[in-house]
């Protein structure tokens, strides 16, 4: 399948348009905010408009996660919500259709978050030419590591699209430079050990990895896992690129509907664009 140059996650330059999000956004004075929301919860119109208006009320990236019933690194929050998608009947070409839907409306880079399983289930080719003829910009793969990804980077470079690879606090220097080099869009770095979840505070160790990640090469590094709230936003842009909220989101569309994750989102971003001011 041929994919048109303007359905990728690439701008015409040949750039990832997600690293050209977050790089505008840092040269702006702040950061990016990536917002995370499942497909299909808690239907799949509803993840639609919820996508949507997050992407208007200040979401710079789109993360759209792939329910799957083994998903090992979520927490309660997105667990529940995922089941609830796959009990109501949540399959694969529903990410596309979401994908190609939501990117109809906005222009915010649309990233699928998938578990590697469904990918080779489906065709890691197959897969890469539907998101990319979607208007996908790529994929964030949370147990794929760059070692076993080739057949991911091959696709991922003929179709145009990003990879975006995960480095936790317990990677090795030789594993954050394979995260850094091998990865496209940005470096996801994982704030804390465990599952996803709003936490009180972020874990100190996620400034420790963004330096590390830093010396290893890193121009665009995200945190995720755990932050909440404009404050923890705020913070971790005093350090990093981005900073990735998905508990909190989803529980926001969970408690108060399309409307509420708006407001949600808007309150985020606020804290994402002048981190100059913070102390």
């Amino acid at each position: 399948m041929t994919t048109s140059p303007i359905r990728t996650g690439r701008t015409g330059a040949g750039t990832s348009t997600v690293e050209a999000t977050i790089a505008a956004r840092r040269a702006a004075g702040g950061g990016a905010l990536v917002g995370y929301l499942p497909v299909g919860f808690p239907t799949l119109t509803d993840s639609i408009d919820a996508a949507v208006a997050i992407a208007s009320n200040g979401v710079d990236v789109l993360e759209l996660g792939l329910p799957y019933s083994d998903p090992v690194m979520d927490g309660p929050v997105i667990q529940a919500a995922t089941q609830q998608a796959l009990a109501n009947g949540f399959r694969l070409r529903h990410g596309f259709e979401a994908v190609a839907a939501i990117t109809a409306q906005v222009d915010t880079p649309v990233l699928i978050m998938t578990y590697w399983n469904p990918v080779l289930q489906y065709g890691v080719d197959r897969f890469a030419d539907d998101l990319a003829a979607a208007g996908g910009a790529g994929l964030i793969t949370p147990d794929l590591i760059p070692d076993d990804a080739q057949a991911w980077l091959d696709a991922s470079e003929r179709a145009g699209l990003d990879r975006v690879f995960l480095a936790a606090p317990s990677s090795s220097d030789e594993r954050l430079v394979q995260a850094v080099t091998r990865s496209r869009g940005f470096v996801y770095a994982v704030s804390t050990m465990g599952i996803t979840g709003a936490r009180s505070d972020v874990d100190s160790a996620a400034r420790v990895l963004v330096s590390r990640l830093r010396e290893a090469g890193s121009t665009s590094a995200c945190v995720g896992l755990g932050i909440s709230t404009p404050a923890q936003v705020r913070e971790v842009l005093q350090y990093a690129d981005g900073a990735i909220v998905g508990s909190a989101l989803v529980k926001a569309l969970s408690d108060g509907g399309v409307a509420a994750v708006a407001t949600l989102a808007a309150e985020l971003a606020a804290g994402a664009r002048d981190i100059r001011a913070a102390v």
